[in-house]
């Protein structure tokens, strides 16, 4: 580690806040007692569908505080950390689900599905992508995040699976941010295509097992969270064709206490923005950029699954710190999103969805 980064490691450890120094969220409970809420998003008129990891898609009417099962999903295989994974609702209704499916060549795989949001149904459902990966029945790793571009195309995190050698190979989609389009294909000035060897929906790759996604819109950026091992779980700004390290580099070590790889740096491979050492477990992530919160705006946010929290990450006086926000209670936190009005709602996998509000 050269010494620029070992000033910011010390300076970043030394700034952990474990309540908010602006503000003091209250809180609504909006939904309990459901299955581990991996993901939501927003409906026009601002009613929520959510992804339960054991395979429901349920509709949330946040007036009546009703909830629907919705038909029309995947079969889903929810094995170990598999199962209904992240959604993703364009403005034209279209509704995009991640899943772990079953593939005769992959064993078990992250697939994309699509179908149109109309009547309180999910209609002409299709996958539109299944993850090509070395044959594996574990279920580990699978990612997995959605997000759009403002082109329209779609960005998907796929986990290494648990093989960690296999995010450093281009013929695989494990341990890869891909970039599709809507019905599936790889986008056509993707960093690899035409490369011999290399799959052509490859964006960026050396990724462990990213569970946050975030595209900003305001200046074209794709960022990601990842966890790490046992610490250096990461912040990325993802840039296309660039190898983010692992398993060559990580600030993270082996649960049983050895180092990984050959250091934290090496030439040609990505440094993070930040990593937490030790681990919070990272899931979901958003840059806020609302109203309501104004002190927060362009802070980064991310659920925490290990220390049970809402983690923000700002810039303040050439350093990064971190506020812990757990007023709602110590819960696997592992959906977040900014609301419309500039809430912010929170999934867990106690089943309950929480918003934070002035």
């Amino acid at each position: 580690m050269n010494k620029t980064i070992l000033i910011l490691t010390l300076l970043i450890s030394l700034s952990v806040n474990n309540f908010s120094s602006s503000y003091s969220p209250k809180i609504e409970v909006v939904a309990r007692g459901q299955g581990i809420i991996w993901a939501f998003d927003f409906l026009p008129g601002g009613n929520i569908l959510f992804t339960e990891r054991e395979g429901r898609l349920k509709h949330l009417d946040l007036e009546t505080k009703k909830i629907t099962e919705i038909a029309g999903i995947p079969e889903v295989e929810a094995v170990g950390q598999g199962g209904l994974l992240d959604i993703h609702i364009d403005n034209n209704l279209q509704v995009f689900l991640t899943y772990s499916a079953r593939d005769k060549e992959a064993g078990l795989t992250t697939a994309v599905y699509s179908a149109r949001w109309e009547d309180m149904k999910l209609v002409a459902g299709r996958t539109i992508f299944t993850a090509i990966t070395e044959k594996n029945n574990e279920g580990r790793h699978f990612g997995s995040r959605i997000e759009e571009s403002s082109r329209g195309n779609l960005f998907i995190t796929v986990g290494d699976r648990g093989e960690r050698e296999y995010a450093q190979e281009l013929d695989t989609h494990q341990g890869k941010v891909l970039r599709i389009t809507k019905e599936g294909e790889a986008v056509k000035d993707n960093p690899f295509v035409g490369r011999k060897g290399a799959l052509p929906e490859i964006y960026s790759y050396g990724h462990r097992n990213p569970q946050g996604i975030f595209y900003d819109r305001s200046k074209g950026e794709l960022w990601i969270n990842e966890h790490g091992p046992r610490g250096g779980d990461e912040i990325n700004l993802v840039e296309p064709g660039k190898n983010y390290g692992w398993p060559v580099i990580t600030y993270g070590r082996e649960y049983h206490g050895p180092s990984i790889g050959e250091g934290t740096e090496k030439e040609g491979m990505e440094q993070p923005l930040y990593h937490f050492t030790p681990s919070i477990a990272p899931s979901g992530l958003f840059i806020y950029s609302g109203k309501m919160f104004k002190g927060w705006k362009g802070s980064f946010f991310s659920g925490a699954l290990k220390l049970t929290h809402l983690n923000r990450l700002y810039e303040e006086d050439g350093s990064w710190k971190e506020e812990r926000i757990d007023t709602f209670g110590r819960e696997r936190v592992r959906a977040i999103k900014e609301a419309p009005d500039g809430s912010i709602f929170v999934g867990t996998d106690s089943g309950r969805i929480i918003r934070l509000y002035l």
